[in-house]
Protein backbone atom coordinates (compact mmCIF):
# COMPACT_ATOMS: atom_id res chain seq x y z
CA UNK A 1 0.00 0.00 0.00
CA UNK A 2 1.28 3.46 -0.81
CA UNK A 3 1.58 6.26 1.72
CA UNK A 4 -1.53 8.36 2.48
CA UNK A 5 -1.20 11.77 4.09
CA UNK A 6 -4.45 12.78 5.78
CA UNK A 7 -5.13 16.17 7.35
CA UNK A 8 -7.89 16.36 9.96
CA UNK A 9 -9.33 19.83 9.83
CA UNK A 10 -12.20 21.98 10.96
CA UNK A 11 -11.77 25.69 11.58
CA UNK A 12 -14.13 25.45 14.54
CA UNK A 13 -12.54 24.29 17.80
CA UNK A 14 -14.03 21.66 20.07
CA UNK A 15 -15.10 19.21 17.36
CA UNK A 16 -12.92 16.27 18.51
CA UNK A 17 -10.26 16.92 15.88
CA UNK A 18 -7.32 16.16 18.16
CA UNK A 19 -9.06 13.22 19.86
CA UNK A 20 -9.77 11.81 16.40
CA UNK A 21 -6.20 12.27 15.14
CA UNK A 22 -4.80 10.57 18.27
CA UNK A 23 -7.34 7.75 18.24
CA UNK A 24 -7.21 6.97 14.52
CA UNK A 25 -3.40 7.09 14.57
CA UNK A 26 -3.17 4.82 17.62
CA UNK A 27 -5.64 2.39 16.05
CA UNK A 28 -3.75 2.27 12.74
CA UNK A 29 -0.52 1.56 14.65
CA UNK A 30 -2.21 -1.27 16.57
CA UNK A 31 -3.28 -2.70 13.20
CA UNK A 32 0.37 -2.87 12.14
CA UNK A 33 0.52 0.31 10.02
CA UNK A 34 3.52 2.61 10.32
CA UNK A 35 2.06 5.95 11.40
CA UNK A 36 3.39 9.47 11.88
CA UNK A 37 1.30 12.06 13.75
CA UNK A 38 2.02 15.76 13.25
CA UNK A 39 0.78 18.31 15.78
CA UNK A 40 0.41 21.76 14.18
CA UNK A 41 -1.75 23.29 16.91
CA UNK A 42 -0.23 25.76 19.40
CA UNK A 43 -2.26 24.18 22.20
CA UNK A 44 -0.18 21.01 21.66
CA UNK A 45 -3.03 18.76 22.83
CA UNK A 46 -2.11 15.97 20.42
CA UNK A 47 1.44 16.05 21.77
CA UNK A 48 0.18 15.78 25.35
CA UNK A 49 -1.76 12.65 24.47
CA UNK A 50 1.50 10.77 24.02
CA UNK A 51 4.08 12.93 25.81
CA UNK A 52 2.34 14.29 28.93
CA UNK A 53 5.61 15.67 30.32
CA UNK A 54 6.46 18.82 28.33
CA UNK A 55 10.05 18.68 29.63
CA UNK A 56 10.68 15.69 27.36
CA UNK A 57 10.18 17.90 24.30
CA UNK A 58 13.36 19.69 23.29
CA UNK A 59 12.32 20.64 19.74
CA UNK A 60 8.98 21.07 18.01
CA UNK A 61 7.45 21.50 14.56
CA UNK A 62 7.88 25.27 15.07
CA UNK A 63 11.69 24.93 14.83
CA UNK A 64 11.33 23.07 11.54
CA UNK A 65 8.80 25.39 9.90
CA UNK A 66 10.42 28.64 10.98
CA UNK A 67 14.13 27.78 11.19
CA UNK A 68 14.34 24.89 8.73
CA UNK A 69 15.53 22.37 11.35
CA UNK A 70 14.90 18.68 10.50
CA UNK A 71 11.54 17.42 11.74
CA UNK A 72 11.90 16.31 15.40
CA UNK A 73 10.40 12.82 15.14
CA UNK A 74 9.73 11.15 18.50
CA UNK A 75 8.90 7.44 18.77
CA UNK A 76 5.93 7.17 21.15
CA UNK A 77 4.46 3.66 20.66
CA UNK A 78 5.01 0.57 18.53
CA UNK A 79 4.55 1.68 14.89
CA UNK A 80 3.70 5.23 16.04
CA UNK A 81 5.85 8.36 15.79
CA UNK A 82 4.95 11.94 16.66
CA UNK A 83 6.21 15.35 15.64
CA UNK A 84 5.37 17.48 18.68
CA UNK A 85 4.03 21.01 18.82
CA UNK A 86 4.78 23.72 21.36
CA UNK A 87 3.25 26.94 22.61
CA UNK A 88 5.44 28.80 20.10
CA UNK A 89 3.17 27.50 17.33
CA UNK A 90 0.60 30.04 18.50
CA UNK A 91 2.83 32.70 16.91
CA UNK A 92 3.67 30.67 13.80
CA UNK A 93 1.32 32.61 11.52
CA UNK A 94 3.33 35.78 12.16
CA UNK A 95 6.71 34.02 12.08
CA UNK A 96 5.96 32.43 8.69
CA UNK A 97 4.60 35.55 7.00
CA UNK A 98 7.84 36.65 5.35
CA UNK A 99 9.27 33.25 4.46
CA UNK A 100 9.65 32.20 0.84
CA UNK A 101 7.21 29.53 -0.40
CA UNK A 102 5.75 29.55 3.10
CA UNK A 103 2.62 27.55 2.12
CA UNK A 104 4.65 24.47 1.18
CA UNK A 105 7.24 24.31 3.95
CA UNK A 106 5.70 21.20 5.54
CA UNK A 107 5.58 19.34 2.21
CA UNK A 108 9.31 19.95 1.73
CA UNK A 109 10.16 18.98 5.33
CA UNK A 110 8.32 15.66 4.92
CA UNK A 111 10.18 14.64 1.75
CA UNK A 112 13.18 12.95 3.47
CA UNK A 113 11.09 10.89 5.91
CA UNK A 114 7.67 10.21 4.42
CA UNK A 115 8.69 6.93 2.77
CA UNK A 116 9.05 5.45 6.29
CA UNK A 117 5.26 5.49 6.86
CA UNK A 118 1.98 4.01 5.65
CA UNK A 119 -0.03 6.91 7.04
CA UNK A 120 0.79 10.46 8.11
CA UNK A 121 -1.99 12.20 10.07
CA UNK A 122 -1.87 15.96 10.57
CA UNK A 123 -3.78 17.80 13.30
CA UNK A 124 -4.48 21.47 12.42
CA UNK A 125 -5.19 24.56 14.47
CA UNK A 126 -8.84 25.72 14.30
CA UNK A 127 -8.20 28.43 11.70
CA UNK A 128 -7.66 28.72 7.96
CA UNK A 129 -4.28 30.52 7.97
CA UNK A 130 -0.78 29.73 6.70
CA UNK A 131 -0.29 26.79 9.09
CA UNK A 132 -3.49 25.07 7.96
CA UNK A 133 -2.62 25.82 4.34
CA UNK A 134 0.66 23.94 4.91
CA UNK A 135 -1.28 20.99 6.32
CA UNK A 136 -3.66 20.96 3.35
CA UNK A 137 -0.99 21.23 0.67
CA UNK A 138 1.03 18.43 2.29
CA UNK A 139 -2.02 16.12 2.29
CA UNK A 140 -3.59 13.71 -0.15
CA UNK A 141 -6.98 14.26 1.43
CA UNK A 142 -8.81 16.19 4.12
CA UNK A 143 -11.05 14.46 6.65
CA UNK A 144 -13.44 16.67 8.60
CA UNK A 145 -14.71 15.75 12.08
CA UNK A 146 -17.93 17.56 12.94
CA UNK A 147 -20.13 17.83 15.98
CA UNK A 148 -23.89 17.64 15.45
CA UNK A 149 -24.60 21.36 15.78
CA UNK A 150 -25.77 23.87 13.18
CA UNK A 151 -22.73 26.18 13.36
CA UNK A 152 -20.14 23.58 12.23
CA UNK A 153 -22.38 22.82 9.25
CA UNK A 154 -22.15 26.45 8.11
CA UNK A 155 -18.40 26.25 8.59
CA UNK A 156 -18.20 23.38 6.12
CA UNK A 157 -19.03 25.83 3.34
CA UNK A 158 -15.99 27.92 4.24
CA UNK A 159 -13.89 24.76 4.23
CA UNK A 160 -15.27 23.83 0.81
CA UNK A 161 -14.27 27.22 -0.56
CA UNK A 162 -10.81 26.99 1.05
CA UNK A 163 -10.15 23.57 -0.52
CA UNK A 164 -11.35 24.83 -3.91
CA UNK A 165 -8.89 27.72 -3.74
CA UNK A 166 -5.98 25.40 -2.85
CA UNK A 167 -6.87 23.03 -5.70
CA UNK A 168 -5.45 25.65 -8.06
CA UNK A 169 -2.06 24.92 -6.47
CA UNK A 170 -2.65 21.18 -5.87
CA UNK A 171 -5.37 19.89 -8.24
CA UNK A 172 -5.57 16.41 -6.67
CA UNK A 173 -6.32 17.73 -3.15
CA UNK A 174 -9.79 16.65 -2.05
CA UNK A 175 -12.19 16.43 0.83
CA UNK A 176 -11.99 12.71 1.49
CA UNK A 177 -14.40 12.23 4.38
CA UNK A 178 -16.75 13.80 6.88
CA UNK A 179 -17.81 12.13 10.12
CA UNK A 180 -19.83 13.13 13.16
CA UNK A 181 -18.23 13.00 16.60
CA UNK A 182 -19.88 13.41 20.02
CA UNK A 183 -23.04 11.92 18.52
CA UNK A 184 -26.12 11.19 20.60
CA UNK A 185 -29.72 10.56 19.69
CA UNK A 186 -31.15 13.99 20.35
CA UNK A 187 -33.28 15.48 17.59
CA UNK A 188 -30.75 18.12 16.49
CA UNK A 189 -28.17 15.38 15.90
CA UNK A 190 -30.49 13.74 13.41
CA UNK A 191 -31.23 17.03 11.65
CA UNK A 192 -27.54 17.88 11.26
CA UNK A 193 -26.67 14.34 10.22
CA UNK A 194 -29.29 14.50 7.47
CA UNK A 195 -27.96 17.88 6.30
CA UNK A 196 -24.38 16.55 6.20
CA UNK A 197 -25.46 13.49 4.23
CA UNK A 198 -27.44 15.49 1.69
CA UNK A 199 -24.53 17.88 1.08
CA UNK A 200 -21.63 15.39 1.28
CA UNK A 201 -23.30 12.12 0.41
CA UNK A 202 -20.33 10.58 -1.39
CA UNK A 203 -17.86 11.25 1.44
CA UNK A 204 -19.95 10.96 4.64
CA UNK A 205 -18.52 8.19 6.77
CA UNK A 206 -20.90 5.48 7.96
CA UNK A 207 -19.34 5.52 11.44
CA UNK A 208 -20.42 7.93 14.19
CA UNK A 209 -18.31 8.58 17.23
CA UNK A 210 -20.74 8.42 20.12
CA UNK A 211 -20.55 10.79 23.07
CA UNK A 212 -18.29 9.02 25.51
CA UNK A 213 -16.81 10.18 28.81
CA UNK A 214 -13.80 7.85 28.43
CA UNK A 215 -12.68 9.82 25.36
CA UNK A 216 -12.63 13.07 27.34
CA UNK A 217 -10.83 11.42 30.26
CA UNK A 218 -8.16 9.78 28.11
CA UNK A 219 -7.13 13.14 26.62
CA UNK A 220 -5.24 14.24 29.72
CA UNK A 221 -4.00 10.80 30.71
CA UNK A 222 -1.05 10.38 28.34
CA UNK A 223 -2.87 7.38 26.85
CA UNK A 224 -4.87 6.72 23.72
CA UNK A 225 -8.45 5.52 24.18
CA UNK A 226 -7.27 1.97 23.39
CA UNK A 227 -4.93 2.02 26.38
CA UNK A 228 -7.20 4.01 28.68
CA UNK A 229 -10.44 2.07 28.19
CA UNK A 230 -10.29 -0.48 25.34
CA UNK A 231 -13.86 -1.67 25.99
CA UNK A 232 -15.46 1.79 25.82
CA UNK A 233 -17.81 2.95 23.08
CA UNK A 234 -15.11 5.46 22.12
CA UNK A 235 -12.58 2.71 21.46
CA UNK A 236 -15.12 0.62 19.54
CA UNK A 237 -16.24 3.56 17.39
CA UNK A 238 -12.71 4.70 16.52
CA UNK A 239 -11.77 1.11 15.65
CA UNK A 240 -14.71 0.98 13.21
CA UNK A 241 -13.95 4.44 11.79
CA UNK A 242 -10.27 3.57 11.28
CA UNK A 243 -11.19 0.37 9.45
CA UNK A 244 -13.52 2.43 7.25
CA UNK A 245 -10.76 4.96 6.43
CA UNK A 246 -8.27 2.21 5.61
CA UNK A 247 -10.76 0.30 3.43
CA UNK A 248 -11.49 3.49 1.45
CA UNK A 249 -7.79 3.88 0.71
CA UNK A 250 -7.17 0.36 -0.58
Amino acid sequence: MSLRIITLANHKGGVSKTTSTASIGACMARMGKKVLLIDLDGQANLTLYFIPNENEIDASIFDSLVDGAPLPVKHVRDNLDLIPSSLEMASAEIALTNLLAREQLLSKLLEPIKQNYDYILIDCPPSLGIVTTNAFLAADEIIVPMTPELLPLKGMRMLDAFVSTLQRVKPNLRLGGVFIARFNHRKLNKVVEQAVKSRYEAITMKTHIRENIALAESAGSGQSIFEYDPHSNGAKDYQTLTEEIISRNQ
